[in-house]
């Protein structure tokens, strides 16, 4: 007995230090077992979605009863997600706060929601020199990203925009090699080349967070290219909001999904103005039902790869000030950087 307990606790050991040192590919299938995300197994094809989008070089974990015997050589207990080793001692996350809607012993404002700094997912100036690139191909009515990046920036985030015009896919690339994530806002025509497409699809391949904004037909065009080759979906229609919706209190109906790391410290959202919908798929996971109880925005969260779709992008800049919307700017920045799987690895380059 006392040799099988001494055999496990040197396994337990080599485990963890295993964990603290750059890992092989391989490798990485342990630590899948040890709390990562269901992914297709390493060294064979990654499976192909029911919408037809293939994930290739992808690594997965392997069977369950691996997994079992090393969870309990470890005496039960799960470890954190995969490629703990890239993540900093000092969490951007208020820990204390994330995933939660309703913050205790706290005011709300006018809006019914929690008012406290600490009441965001993400600290002040927590994700210092992250980048987020954005693809700004909408700018009529005075839409000049001024607010959500004054947002976006006291969070630590700074902003590489492009205006009205995509640069050449070779400039794209250059310039996603220093960015945690890229948004895409949509204009009526279709910007983008296949060119761009692939540069775009390689970047959300290595995990890295894709924020895909459109809005009332027919500004969706760029959108629904980007989101029918990423996602297998798209957005569809016009229907008229401007109303804010609580949280949620059945399913696919009005409101806001509870308990979201993008939902914290939100009780209330405006929904925007004149909204597309997006359309159902079983790789996406409902985020905001409008006051019509269409699919507002909704997120894309496998094979260590996150991305959020969005019908409304009328809230980057009318009634602003309404609830919640920089709250959620910052939350949705906070979660594509994907913190939990990459850490800030890919956070960092500065604007030049």
């Amino acid at each position: 007995m006392n040799f099988i307990k001494k055999a496990k606790s040197v396994l337990r050991q080599v485990v963890f230090i295993t964990l603290l040192i750059p890992l092989p590919l391989y490798a990485l299938d342990i630590i899948d077992i040890l709390g990562g995300e269901e992914l297709p197994p390493a060294g064979r094809k990654a499976p192909v979605q029911k919408n037809g989008a293939n994930n290739p070089n992808l690594l997965g974990k392997t069977n369950n009863t691996q997994s079992s015997d090393v969870l309990d050589i470890l005496g039960g207990e799960e470890l954190s997600p995969l490629n703990k080793a890239n993540i900093s001692k000092e969490s951007p996350y208020n820990e204390e706060n994330k995933g939660k809607n309703q913050i205790d012993n706290v005011p709300v404002n006018r809006y019914g929601n929690p008012d406290c700094v600490e009441c965001d997912l993400v600290k002040e100036r927590g994700f210092e020199s992250c980048m987020i690139a954005v693809l700004h191909l909408y700018t009529g009515e005075g839409f000049n990203f001024k607010l959500p990046r004054e947002a976006l920036e006291s969070k630590g985030f700074s902003i590489y925009r492009w205006a009205d015009t995509p640069p050449s896919p070779q400039e794209l690339d250059a310039k996603l090699k220093q960015a945690s994530q890229l948004w895409i806002i949509s204009d009526q025509g279709k910007k983008l080349t296949d060119a761009h497409l692939q540069v775009i699809k390689l970047f959300f391949d290595t995990g890295k967070g894709v924020y895909i904004w459109g809005d009332n037909i027919p500004f969706y065009a760029d959108a629904n290219y980007v989101a029918e080759a990423l996602l297998g979906t798209k957005m569809l229609g016009n229907t008229h909001g401007d109303q804010i919706v609580s949280l949620q209190t059945q399913q696919n109906q009005a409101g806001l999904i509870s308990g979201h790391l993008i939902t914290t410290g939100l009780q209330h959202l405006y929904e925007g103005i004149t909204i597309a919908t997006i359309q159902p798929s079983p790789t996406l996971k409902p985020l905001i039902y409008g006051s019509a109880n269409n699919l507002v925005a909704a997120t894309y969260d496998k094979y260590g790869k996150r991305a959020i779709i969005d019908g409304g992008f009328t809230r980057l800049y009318l009634k602003w000030d309404t609830a919640g919307t920089g709250r959620y700017v910052k939350n949705a920045a906070g979660w594509l950087v994907n913190y939990e799987r990459l850490g800030k690895t890919n956070c960092q380059a500065q604007v030049k």
